[in-house]
């Protein structure tokens, strides 16, 4: 008995991981915060453009962290004293 596939899609720009398209256009990786497949083109950059940073992570999961720390630095700070 054959299993049906499941399509996978990609997180961020939600069109299909099919091997006939995506293999010569870069292929697709796993992000390591989400755990989901997204196309290679929609992981987040490294310091050098052309290059995707490591460990992989997909550009939603990489504006997450970035808002969050923002926040956290603002919360971190302490009253001003003297004012």
């Amino acid at each position: 008995m054959l299993l049906p596939t499941k399509p996978r899609h990609c997180k961020v720009c939600k069109q299909g991981l099919y091997r006939d398209t995506t293999l010569f256009r870069g292929g697709w990786s796993r992000c390591t915060a989400c755990d989901e497949f997204v196309h290679y083109s929609c992981l987040a950059s490294g310091k050098v453009s052309f290059l995707k940073a490591r460990p992989r992570v997909c550009k939603v999961c990489r504006e997450a962290e970035n808002s969050s720390s923002a926040r956290g630095k603002g919360a971190d700070l302490p009253p001003a004293v003297g004012s």
